[in-house]
């Protein structure tokens, strides 16, 4: 394996590694959400502007249609973060391919296959697992249902950034490798326009909810160090890891790779606050996370196979 190609995998895992602290360390300060959104996506435009030359690039306006809906997913997903277990935000958030699949074909004209609505109703069951039964609320966790609620919100405002991501430039990765991605924090974003849509949602995210976010009565040193983490190096750091390993890794094993952001996330709010998410939620979660991974190895086996007729066309 060359050298550039593993350094490429390790810098994704370590991106996933730092995506799947966010719900951790959101639970970690007593800021409310709303000064959580303000002052991480802050640091997030600032962090970013500063690593990421792409970041620096203007805005048009179809990059800033798609940073509404991606500012508006950050935001439902701090809030729900402090309602609800972090395991739920962030399996709740990652049913976004549900809402690729079902609007792909109206607004992007990308018909959707048989293994496509196998696919969907098998997300829809996993996520029918999240209101089957009520959580208990817990100190970290103190409105489960508003919570959830919430984050099924975020899941579906994540779909619209992930097809205004393919609209902005159409460079990001097929639809189904996009789609797989989206239980990061932001699918495709190796692309410089994508990366210049991320910088403006935070910006947008973080003056929206500067209004909300005052006065500031008093904040602690732990609540400083968690904002300049979640802003430094929970987005900024971790979109620099990726904007330089994508495009050294096939789409399929990056979005395998990103899965691991899901994986984790519960288990640093287990283990920094001890929190249990209720047994239906982690069984929904554990269908959503397989079901995307058997999504992206289909679509990449689907995707050969076309290269392979193809190739094979050519030669007559």
């Amino acid at each position: 394996m060359p050298p550039s190609r593993l350094a490429a995998r390790l810098r994704l895992v370590a991106t996933a590694v730092l995506f799947s602290t966010g719900g951790a360390a959101i639970k970690g300060t007593a800021l409310t959400a709303w000064q959580v959104s303000c002052f991480r996506s802050g640091v997030a435009a600032i962090a970013l502007w500063l690593l990421v030359p792409a970041a620096r690039r203007r805005w048009n306006a179809r990059m800033l249609l798609v940073a509404v809906a991606f500012a508006a997913t950050l935001l439902l997903f701090v809030a729900a973060n402090k309602l609800t277990t972090a395991a739920n935000a962030i399996f709740l958030q990652a049913t976004a391919p549900l809402g690729v699949l079902l609007a792909g074909p109206l607004l992007l004209r990308e018909r959707a296959t048989r293994q496509d609505v196998v696919f969907m109703a098998v997300v829809a069951a996993g996520m029918a697992l999240f209101f089957v039964g009520a959580d208990a609320p817990q100190r970290t966790a103190p409105d489960p249902a508003r919570g959830n609620l919430l984050a099924a919100i975020a899941g579906i405002g994540y779909a619209g950034v992930v097809l205004g991501l393919r609209w902005v430039g159409r460079r990001t990765d097929t639809l189904g490798a996009a789609a797989d991605a989206a239980a990061t924090e932001v699918p495709g974003a190796a692309s410089d326009d994508a990366i210049t849509t991320v910088t403006a949602g935070n910006v947008l995210a973080c003056l929206f909810a500067l209004p909300m976010a005052l006065p500031v009565v008093s904040v602690h040193a732990v609540d400083a160090g968690v904002i300049v983490y979640l802003g430094a190096v929970q987005i900024g750091l971790a979109y620099l890891l990726m904007s330089t390993a994508m495009p050294h890794v096939p789409a399929l094993e990056a979005s395998t790779i990103l899965l691991v952001e899901p994986a984790l996330n519960p288990l640093w709010a287990w283990l920094v606050h001890g929190e249990r998410p209720a047994a239906l939620s982690l069984a929904g979660g554990a269908v959503i996370i397989l079901s995307a991974a058997c999504k992206a190895w289909w679509d990449a086996r689907r995707e050969d196979g076309r290269d392979a007729a193809t190739v094979r066309a050519a030669r007559g």
